[in-house]
């Protein structure tokens, strides 16, 4: 025990000079940064054709002897060859990708993707959004679900791809997708809403400490935590919930008309093999597989729109991971848990 106080203080001594370093890092940061105008993003495109053909290339370079090889490259000039002759134009293929936090912050690259491909995709080309995300914010996830549903609107096909989690709004962004394609251990559904807080007011009455909320307006505020919640205030916030409910299933409902929508509606989640039956998936595949196919017959594009981060928010990203990961890792120390 006397070691693991030991082991904690010494801790704690590193984490706070961590931070103090790191405190006078983004201050020297935001010092030269004031005053700056804020750089803007940049669209970067890349090709996979030319990923999936420089993987191929190489096993073929280490698996092949020379003169097979080079009857192989001679083989596939003269189809390169014979394509331009004939001017032949294959679909384009968008690869977007959305990998959702709780506030679902890649919205902000996912408008500019959007904004760009829609000024060239018709409806020959089709998009790809490769999804991962288990939900977060009502509004936040109804955002970013509206940024796809112009995809929709254009006319040009979209299809979404699972390779591990959509769950709650990460699902309600797939179901817009004219096809869904799930891994099959990806987990799927949870079409409900949830909300929860704490109430400390017993707690504060017990040491005599008066809390009051003022309101103009019924139910400008129905729960809080350290109020009194009233029995009202609940019947009320649980009526804001089933609202918020049923405008869930109603938009999942619209988009993919097969379901059976209350027996799928009820919060619970179902991996792709089960998914699959259930109708909230069309197809079992990994993003890869359907990629690689894809590029056979298409020119296939992955975008992404970066933002340009001020040396300020790059430093301040590096302080919170490194207080992150130094905390998990003694924390993990001591109960000899594992963290997944």
């Amino acid at each position: 025990m006397e070691f693991l106080t030991e082991y904690a203080s010494f801790l704690a001594k590193t984490v706070t000079l961590v931070i103090a370093i790191l405190v006078v890092l983004a201050s020297f940061a935001a010092l030269r940064s004031k005053g700056r105008r804020k750089s803007a993003g940049q669209l970067q495109v890349n090709k996979l054709n030319d990923f999936y053909k420089g993987l191929r290339e190489r096993l073929e370079q280490t698996l092949l002897d020379k003169d097979q090889l080079k009857a192989l490259r001679k083989g596939q000039a003269k189809t390169e060859k014979k394509q331009k002759k004939q001017h032949e134009t294959k679909p384009r293929v968008f690869v977007l990708d959305f990998d959702g936090d709780i506030k679902a912050s890649a919205t902000e690259s996912l408008r500019h993707e959007i904004t760009a491909l829609l000024t060239l995709a018709t409806p020959k080309d089709e998009v790809v959004l490769r999804l991962e995300s288990g939900g977060g914010m009502v509004h936040s996830y109804g955002l970013a679900s509206s940024q796809l549903a112009r995809i929709r609107e254009a006319g040009v096909p979209l299809t979404v791809c699972i390779d591990k989690v959509a769950a709650s709004g990460g699902y309600m962004m797939a179901c817009i997708g004219e096809k869904i394609i799930s891994a099959p251990f990806a987990i799927l559904g949870s079409i409900g809403v949830v909300a929860q807080l704490p109430n400390v007011n017993r707690l504060l009455k017990k040491h005599d400490i008066d809390f009051e909320v003022l309101t103009a307006g019924e139910y400008k505020r129905t729960l809080t935590v350290f109020g009194e919640n009233t029995e009202k205030g609940r019947e009320k916030f649980q009526e804001d919930l089933d609202i918020t409910h049923k405008l869930f299933k109603n938009f999942v409902a619209r988009y993919r008309p097969q379901l059976a929508i209350d027996e799928v509606a009820t919060g619970e989640v179902w991996l792709g093999l089960a998914a699959l039956e259930k109708q909230l998936v069309d197809e079992l595949k990994t993003s890869d597989e359907y990629l690689a196919e894809r590029a056979k017959q298409s020119e296939v594009y992955h975008l992404h729109y970066a933002e340009r981060k001020s040396l300020q928010e790059r430093i301040g990203m590096a302080a919170s991971g490194s207080v992150d990961r130094l905390l998990l890792g003694w924390w993990s120390r001591l109960t000899q848990q594992r963290f997944w």
